[in-house]
């Protein structure tokens, strides 16, 4: 179901709260509403639709892969970059991390680890981010 984008300051500033089995329909939430607004958003978090769970979603080129529970492992090649979110106005500067790893269970919950890199990279930790209660 496509849902409404919060933008609450205080909401989106808190930190969420481990995803189990029984938010398996957060993820196609997650899904329904990415579609709805592809048009100026690449990826979300839980948050953004008024949940909080960790649950992400990241668009990886031709697919959005949703994410439960995911932990950033690894991190490399710093660099600086600008970006805008649904949940604020304007965009802002911010550090990402050219190369990462990520590990989290997948929407039929099996447990994945996955290396990204470049875009897909900064994407996914711009919803990590979130999912800390970090607005950049």
């Amino acid at each position: 179901m496509v849902k409404q984008i919060v933008k609450d300051m205080f909401f989106l500033s808190q930190k969420s709260e481990p995803a189990g089995k029984d938010d398996l329909q957060v993820g196609r939430d997650l899904m329904d509403t990415l579609a709805a607004n592809r048009s100026g958003c690449v990826g979300m978090a839980a948050n953004m639709i008024g949940v909080r769970k960790r649950v992400i979603i990241v668009n990886m080129g031709p697919v959005d892969v949703v994410m439960f529970n995911p932990v950033l492992l690894k991190k490399d090649t710093p660099y600086e970059a600008e970006e805008g979110c649904l949940s604020l106005e304007g965009v802002r500067k911010t550090t990402r991390y050219q190369n990462i790893e990520v590990e989290y269970y997948d929407i039929g919950w099996r447990k994945r680890r996955q290396k990204l890199s470049g875009w897909a990279a900064q994407i996914c930790q711009h919803e990590l981010d979130h999912l800390e209660g970090i607005l950049i």
